[in-house]
């Protein structure tokens, strides 16, 4: 459970749950952490200038339903009082991971299948060592591949963001 998760020793590891699957994942590496670094720094610039919402990084307990905890590694929520709280957000207008080599399989199924069920619009797999970018749509049953550049334009209004994956994987 969730509660139980929160109860977990801080060892470095991240901890999350998916209705009753923990999930585990070892520290980072530093180019993951430099792709979620510009993956960030792009939406935060974006939600800025447009006002759609607030980007967030992990570490951030994110709780889509009673039995769930995550921690994506980018996301976006609509714009809220910040002192609201993780779990009075709302749901995320996007959500990102980062694969690292222990994390594909929870990011690309356990993950992305609760992120779908959970009513999150947009999700990115994004993959550094294959240099692209799975999207998967909330009732997509495969996902686009992007290998130039993400575009996000959430509610289709206003400018969408256009990201080059070049930015990402220098």
């Amino acid at each position: 459970t969730p509660d139980r998760v929160r109860a977990l020793p801080d060892d470095g590891k991240r901890y999350e749950t998916v209705h009753g699957e923990l999930l585990v994942t070892p520290a980072p590496t530093s180019r993951h952490q430099f792709v979620v670094g510009e993956l960030f720094r792009a939406l935060a610039d974006y939600c800025d200038a447009t006002r759609v919402g607030r980007a967030y990084m992990s570490p951030a307990d994110v709780s889509l339903s009673p039995d769930s905890l995550v921690q994506p590694d980018v996301f976006v929520v609509p714009m809220r009082d910040p002192d609201i709280g993780w779990t009075r957000t709302g749901r995320p207008l996007l959500a990102a991971e980062v694969l690292s080599p222990g994390t594909a399989r929870a990011d690309r199924f356990t993950k992305r299948l609760h992120y779908q069920r959970a009513g999150v619009p947009m999700y990115w797999i994004v993959d550094a060592e294959a240099c692209e970018v799975e999207v998967w749509l909330q009732d997509a049953i495969a996902p686009v591949i992007e290998r130039v550049a993400l575009t996000w334009s959430p509610g289709g209004n206003g400018e969408p963001l256009r990201l080059p994956l070049e930015r990402l994987f220098r």
